[in-house]
């Protein structure tokens, strides 16, 4: 055993490419750009497929609704899901409870819907699956610094810590 200075450990390339040496830690500073990106997509996602559900409809609709074992009123309800839930995204306001809400939506519309054939069959819900995913990525980081959660709440992944005091004070 000895006492004294330690060997310097060589850093490999991955280390290097991971930011261990700091090469992609530069990426550091576009999170929040990161994370307005997410929700802007998924916002975009969510209303496009939830406002005809809400606006427009039809008798189509409430049938395929209640041959997946929903009452035909779900219509009407995932609408309102997904438009006011992807207008939440949007504005970053209230995101983690409202992408919370739209990953367990999507989990039921892959379980009751989309997985017919099984869990392998992941091509019939591979794109549920991703909408679940980012969402449940959004519930557990926040919104980030440009949204109104970090603008009227303090959250969303980018809010500043308060320094500690020290003893002098």
């Amino acid at each position: 055993m000895t006492h004294g200075a330690q060997e310097p450990v060589e850093s490999t390339a991955w280390d290097e490419y991971c930011g261990g040496g700091g090469a992609m830690k530069f990426l550091n500073a576009f999170q929040p750009v990161g994370l307005a990106i997410l929700r802007v997509a998924l916002a975009v996602v969510f209303i496009y497929h939830g406002y005809p559900k809400l606006v427009r409809a039809d008798a189509g609709m409430r049938e395929f609704f209640i041959q997946h074992g929903f009452p035909g009123y779900f219509v009407g309800l995932a609408g309102i899901v997904e438009s006011i839930g992807g207008g939440l995204l949007l504005i970053g306001l209230f995101t983690r409870p409202a992408a919370l809400l739209l990953a367990a939506e999507m989990g039921i519309a892959i379980w009751k819907v989309k997985m017919v054939h099984g869990v392998f069959a992941v091509n019939e819900y591979q794109f549920e699956l991703a909408l679940a995913a980012a969402c449940v990525a959004l519930a557990t980081v926040g919104a980030g610094s440009f949204s109104v959660d970090h603008v009227m709440l303090g959250e969303g992944g980018g809010a500043k810590r308060r320094p500690a005091k020290s003893s002098r004070e």
